[in-house]
């Protein structure tokens, strides 16, 4: 019987508990977030659903097509020369998804007989930009520049070492520095996927490159998401011109899918112009995540220390995390629940997103709940 396989895969997903579902949210939903990716909560600010809105009057509902032929506006291009800007790189370009632009920067800069050093605990994105590279990959431990370095001095010929700039697992970030020193050695270049950093980390939330010094540099390409912070959707490659022109002409994610939407790069544009008027909102997404550690920890509960904006929490199993998760949201509380294979540890979590908007009761109250369901 045709997909007759796919019974058998369900029967072993579901034995070891690791069915996913889908749980559509109403509108206006009565459970407090701390699920989403929406750091600074500008989802829904009104100057960021004014931006969408006046770009979908003004563009249309879609782009038209890809980014080559119809689907570049005068407003695609002013969101990669700001977002540019903000982050300190020379040049962006702005694709449909954040998972788009990993796919495009690793397999574009990735060529036949090139070296690939990726870090174990990195993100499915990079991890299928790998896959479908065509240099070599070789897989090294979680956060170790000395194994990176290890690893290209073993090779000769175009490398890359690929890593997230903070783990969307465990919310540690990757020793920035210590890597770009690593493929300065070597003569590699540096990609790493800040979508956990725009909005949180460096000056203003700049960025995780722009905090460690490496926006800007000639070797190093930083991906962005703008569907956390900036609460929009789509995402971008930044880096050096040539780097973000060769894109444009050997990235397939780029060249053949339809251009991002423009109410999205509309609500992405306005979202940034917020940020960089009230730079303050950054440093808050970092206190309250330093707050649900510190108080989560008092509690007794196995809370990992954030570098940025994301705490999780380990649970005893898969099937324990599920239920603590649904238990959770019975009680009003809405968190992540991650099980492997999304965790690489095999560890399952609760992952809780500190959003900048939390205020003092609402931490509390969030502490208690996972304290009174905890398994």
């Amino acid at each position: 019987m045709a997909f007759g396989w796919i019974d058998e895969q369900d029967r072993a997903r579901r034995a070891a508990g690791l069915v996913r579902v889908l749980r559509p949210r109403p509108a206006r939903s009565p459970l407090l977030d701390l699920a989403s990716n929406d750091y600074l909560g500008l989802a829904r600010h009104p100057e960021v659903v004014e931006g969408a809105v006046r770009a979908a009057r003004t563009w249309g509902a879609g782009a038209t097509g890809s980014r080559l032929v119809t689907g570049t506006t005068a407003l695609h291009t002013e969101l990669e020369r700001e977002l540019a800007a903000f982050c300190g790189f020379e040049a962006a370009l702005v694709l449909s998804s954040g998972y788009a632009a990993n796919l495009a920067a690793v397999t574009a800069l990735a060529p036949h007989g090139s070296l690939v050093v990726s870090d174990a605990g990195n993100h499915a994105s990079l991890i299928d930009g790998c896959r479908l590279a065509r240099g070599t990959t070789q897989v090294v431990g979680h956060a170790d520049p000395d194994a990176v370095r290890k690893a290209l001095a073993t090779h000769e010929g175009p490398a890359v070492a690929v890593s997230d700039t903070v783990f969307s697992v465990d919310g540690d970030a990757a020793p920035l520095a210590e890597l770009a020193e690593a493929c300065r050695a070597y003569g590699a270049g540096l990609v790493v996927d800040d979508a956990h950093g725009l909005g949180v980390l460096g000056h203003g939330g700049r960025g995780a490159t722009q905090g460690a010094g490496l926006a800007g540099r000639d070797d190093v390409v930083a991906t962005v998401t703008l569907s956390k912070s900036l609460g929009a959707q789509g995402g971008a490659v930044l880096g050096p011109a040539r780097v973000v022109d060769h894109l444009v002409n050997a990235a397939r994610t780029f060249i053949f899918d339809t251009g991002l939407a423009p109410a999205a790069a509309g609500a992405a544009l306005a979202a940034l112009r917020l940020l960089g008027r009230e730079p303050e909102r950054a440093a808050r997404a970092r206190a309250v995540a330093a707050a649900l550690h510190a108080r989560l920890t008092a509690a007794g509960l196995d809370a990992v220390r954030p570098d940025a904006a994301v705490v999780s929490v380990r649970a005893p199993s898969p099937e324990e995390a599920v239920r603590w998760a649904a238990d959770c949201r019975a009680a009003g509380l809405s968190v992540g629940c991650f099980r492997p294979p999304s965790v690489p540890d095999g560890v399952s979590r609760l992952r809780l997103t500190a959003r900048g908007d939390l205020s003092g009761e609402q931490i509390e109250r969030a502490v208690r709940v996972i304290g009174e369901t905890r398994p």
